[in-house]
């Protein structure tokens, strides 16, 4: 009668260092190497900046230009059968001199940015994406010498869609 109470309080004292020894213990951590994305630099940052501000610029300009562009037309028309007084003749003509003034100046703005990433290193790279924007709106701003506003803002609609496109790839 000993031996099987004896083998039963062994079975009894066995059995939880068993179970346990069949629990899942919790494996080690693995560390997972992920690929660390790149921040660019505060030059490149500061560059995309700069785009991001001309594609603002350019993009509530050619919202004005629009209802300007289509205002100074029905003026010149009217002159055209006689139509209009001296008073707005004179004002298209200053609306006309003030939109050709602005083309002119985001020209330049765009020359400038031109410039800046061709002669910054760390931005020439991305000087071929950008290069030719300064062209379009030197191309903008003969078509509004020519009075040809509509055709302008078009013209200007490539630059903003390079300098999207420029934007994309410095992110």
């Amino acid at each position: 009668m000993k031996r099987p109470f004896l083998l039963i309080l062994i079975c009894l004292v066995l059995s939880p260092v068993a179970a346990e020894a069949q629990k899942k213990r919790p494996s080690s951590k693995k560390s997972r190497t992920t690929a660390t994305k790149t921040e660019p630099s505060l030059e490149v940052r500061g560059g995309a900046e700069r785009v991001a501000e001309q594609i603002k610029v350019l993009s509530k300009f050619l919202y004005l230009l629009g209802g300007v562009a289509r205002s100074i037309e029905a003026a010149d028309a009217a002159a055209q059968r006689g139509d209009a007084s001296q008073s707005v003749i004179s004002q298209t003509q200053q609306s006309k001199s003030t939109v050709r003034n602005s083309i002119r100046s985001l020209r330049e703005q765009l020359d400038q940015l031109e410039l800046d990433f061709r002669l910054k290193p760390e931005l020439q790279r991305y000087y071929t994406s950008l290069a030719g924007s300064a062209a379009s709106a030197a191309q903008a701003e003969d078509e509004a010498a020519n009075n040809q506003f509509d055709r302008a803002g078009r013209t200007l609609l490539t630059v903003v869609n390079r300098l999207a496109d420029v934007l994309l790839e410095m992110r």
